[in-house]
C-alpha cells in the first residue's frame, strides 16, 4: 500500500527549440576553444619566418595557452557560479575576440605569446560556463544526456579539426587568419546570447575567496608543466621538482577548501557519490586519449612519410565514429542499461583501440586509423557519461563548479597520458635505435630521420628503418599499458558505478532559491 501522503515529484520540464538553437550557439565558441589547442600546428613555419622568435619563445607559443587555460578553470567555474553563467561567457567571449585580433596582428613574439596567454584567459571562462549552461537548460535527464554527448563529440572533433583548419588557413592566407577565423563565432555569441541564453547563477555564493586563486593556480601549472615537458627531456630533476611543488600547493589548496567558510571548490561537492568517481574515470579518459595521440600523429607523419597537411587530414578519419559514440550510449542509458555497464563497454572498447595500435606495423596506415578511432568512440561514450553524471549530481547552483573540476582533471589526464605512455615509447626507441647512431637520433625519431638524411646511401636508409621500427615497437608496448590500464577501468567502473544512483534536483529558479543540499541530490 502506498502512503498517502507522499507525493511524486513533478517532472522536469522538457526544452523546446530555444533551448536547443541556443545550445547550437553554444558549441561554436567551444570548438574554437577546443581548435586553439592545435591550430598553431601548420603556422610554426610562418609564424618563425615573420616574427624571428627564439626556441624559447616559441615553445612559449604553443604552450601558454594550454597552461593559462588549465590554471584558471577551477578559478572562473566558481567564479561563473557566482556572478552568472551567461554574464562570465559574455565576458569571455569578448576577450577571446579581443586577444584573437590582438594575436593576427601581432607585430613581435612577446605580442603573440601575450595575446595566447589572453586566449587561455578567455578559453578558461567559456569550457566550464557552456557546461553549465547545458546543466541549467536542460533539466530533463534523458535531454541532458544528449546535450552532453553533443558536448562532449564537438570538444574532441575541435582538436583533431584545429590542425586542418591551420593548414588550410595558411596555405591560402596568412597565419594571422588562423586567429581571424574566432571572430565571427564570437560576434555571433555576444549577439545571441543574450537573447537565447538564461542567466544562472548560485543564489547563495559567499564571498569570493582570493587567497585560493592563486593556490589553484600554483597548484595547476607547476604539475602540467612537468609532466608536460617529461615526454620529450625526459625524467630531470627540474621537472621532478615543479610537479614536487604542485603537489604541495595541491595540498594546501585542499587544506584551504576545508577550513575556509567560502570555498572557492565546495568539498561539499564530494558528497554525492557519482561525483569523485565521474571526476577520476574522466581523467582516466583523458589519459587514454591524449596517450594515443602522442603517437598516432607521428605515426603518420615521421613513420608512414606524410606531408602535415595529408596527415592532418588522415587524421580526421577517426574522429567520424566520435560522432556517433556519445549519442549511442546516451540512449542506452535512457533504455534501461545500466550506466556502469556503458561505462564499462566504453572503457573495454577503448582498449580494444589500443589493442589495434598494439599489433600496427610500420606500413599499418588503416589499422592505426581504425585503432584510433575505436578508442576516441570509446573515450568519448565514457566521457559524456561522466559529464552527465557529475553534473546530475550536483546541485545545479554550483554547476559551474563542478563543470571546471571535470575539466581540470582532463587536463591532467592528458598530461598525464602523454607523460607516462609517452616515457614508455621513448624508452622502447631509444632501445631499438642502433647503439653506434648519433646521439640525436637516440633523442626522438624526428631526430633520426634529420641524421639519416646527411648519411650516405645505405647507411641512411639503414637508420631510417631501424628508427621506425623502434617507434613503432615503442607504440606498441605503449598501447598494452594503455589497454591494461583501460581494463583495469573498465572492471572498477563495471563494480564501482554500479550502486550509484542519480536523484535529480528538484527544479528551482536558482535566482530566488537556494541550492539543494549535496545529500538530496545523489543517493546510493
Amino acid at each position: 500500500m502506498t502512503n498517502p501522503t507522499s507525493t511524486t515529484p513533478p517532472a522536469a520540464p522538457l526544452a523546446g527549440r530555444r533551448e536547443w538553437t541556443a545550445l547550437g550557439v553554444l558549441m561554436l565558441p567551444l570548438l574554437l576553444v577546443s581548435m586553439d589547442v592545435s591550430v598553431l600546428y601548420f603556422a610554426v613555419p610562418e609564424i618563425s619566418a615573420d616574427l624571428a622568435p627564439s626556441g624559447t619563445q616559441q615553445l612559449w607559443i604553443f604552450d601558454i595557452y594550454a597552461f593559462v587555460l588549465a590554471g584558471l578553470l577551477m578559478t572562473m567555474g566558481s567564479l561563473g557560479d557566482r556572478i552568472g553563467r551567461r554574464k562570465l561567457l559574455l565576458i569571455g567571449a569578448a576577450a577571446f575576440g579581443g586577444a584573437s585580433l590582438l594575436a593576427a596582428y601581432a607585430n613581435s613574439a612577446e605580442t603573440l605569446i601575450a595575446a595566447r596567454a589572453l586566449l587561455g584567459v578567455g578559453g578558461a571562462t567559456l569550457m566550464p560556463s557552456t557546461m553549465a549552461l547545458v546543466r541549467t537548460m536542460f533539466t530533463d535527464a534523458g535531454q541532458r544526456a544528449k546535450a552532453i554527448g553533443m558536448w562532449s563529440a564537438v570538444m574532441t572533433g575541435g582538436v583533431a579539426l584545429g590542425s586542418v583548419m591551420s593548414g588550410v588557413l595558411v596555405e591560402y592566407f596568412w597565419w594571422g587568419s588562423v586567429f581571424l577565423v574566432n571572430l565571427p563565432a564570437m560576434v555571433l555569441l555576444l549577439a545571441l546570447g543574450p537573447v537565447l541564453l538564461p542567466e544562472s547563477r548560485n543564489p547563495e555564493p559567499g564571498r569570493f575567496d582570493l587567497l585560493s586563486v592563486p593556490l589553484s593556480m600554483a597548484a595547476v601549472l607547476p604539475v602540467i608543466y612537468g609532466i608536460k615537458e617529461i615526454p620529450s627531456e625526459g625524467w630531470n630533476v627540474r621537472y621532478v621538482v615543479s610537479i614536487t611543488v604542485g603537489l604541495l600547493f595541491a595540498a594546501l589548496f585542499v587544506h584551504r577548501q576545508r577550513t575556509t567558510r567560502s570555498p572557492l571548490i565546495s568539498p561539499a561537492l564530494f558528497r554525492g557519490r557519482g561525483f569523485a568517481p565521474a571526476v577520476v574515470l574522466n581523467l582516466v579518459s583523458s589519459f587514454g586519449m591524449m596517450g594515443s595521440a602522442y603517437f598516432t600523429t607521428q605515426y603518420l607523419q615521421s613513420v608512414l612519410g606524410k606531408s602535415s597537411m595529408a596527415a592532418a587530414l588522415w587524421a580526421l578519419l577517426p574522429t567520424v565514429l566520435v560522432g556517433v559514440a556519445a549519442p549511442v550510449a546516451a540512449r542506452l542509458v535512457q533504455k534501461g542499461v545500466h550506466r556502469a555497464h556503458v561505462v564499462a563497454g566504453g572503457f573495454t572498447v577503448a582498449a580494444c583501440g589500443y589493442g589495434l595500435l598494439a599489433v600496427a606495423g610500420t606500413d599499418s596506415l588503416w589499422l592505426v586509423l581504425a585503432g584510433a578511432g575505436v578508442l576516441a568512440a570509446g573515450i568519448v561514450t565514457v566521457m559524456s557519461q561522466m559529464m552527465d553524471l557529475a553534473l546530475g549530481t550536483v546541485p545545479v547552483a554550483n554547476s559551474g563548479s563542478a563543470a571546471s573540476l571535470l575539466e581540470t582533471g582532463a587536463e591532467f589526464g592528458g598530461a598525464l597520458g602523454m607523460a607516462v605512455l609517452g616515457s614508455i615509447g621513448t624508452a622502447v626507441y631509444r632501445h631499438g635505435v642502433p647503439a653506434d647512431a648519433p646521439a640525436a637520433a637516440h633523442e626522438t625519431l624526428g631526430g633520426a630521420l634529420a641524421v639519416a638524411a646527411r648519411l650516405p646511401g645505405e647507411a641512411g636508409r639503414a637508420l631510417t628503418t631501424a628508427a621506425r621500427e623502434a617507434f613503432t615497437n615503442g607504440m606498441q608496448a605503449a598501447a598494452i599499458a594503455g589497454a591494461v590500464l583501460l581494463l583495469a577501468a573498465a572492471a572498477l567502473s563495471a563494480a564501482g558505478l554500479r550502486k550509484v544512483v542519480v536523484r535529480e534536483p528538484q527544479p528551482t529558479h536558482e535566482d530566488a532559491a537556494p541550492a539543494a543540499a549535496p545529500d538530496e541530490t545523489a543517493a546510493v
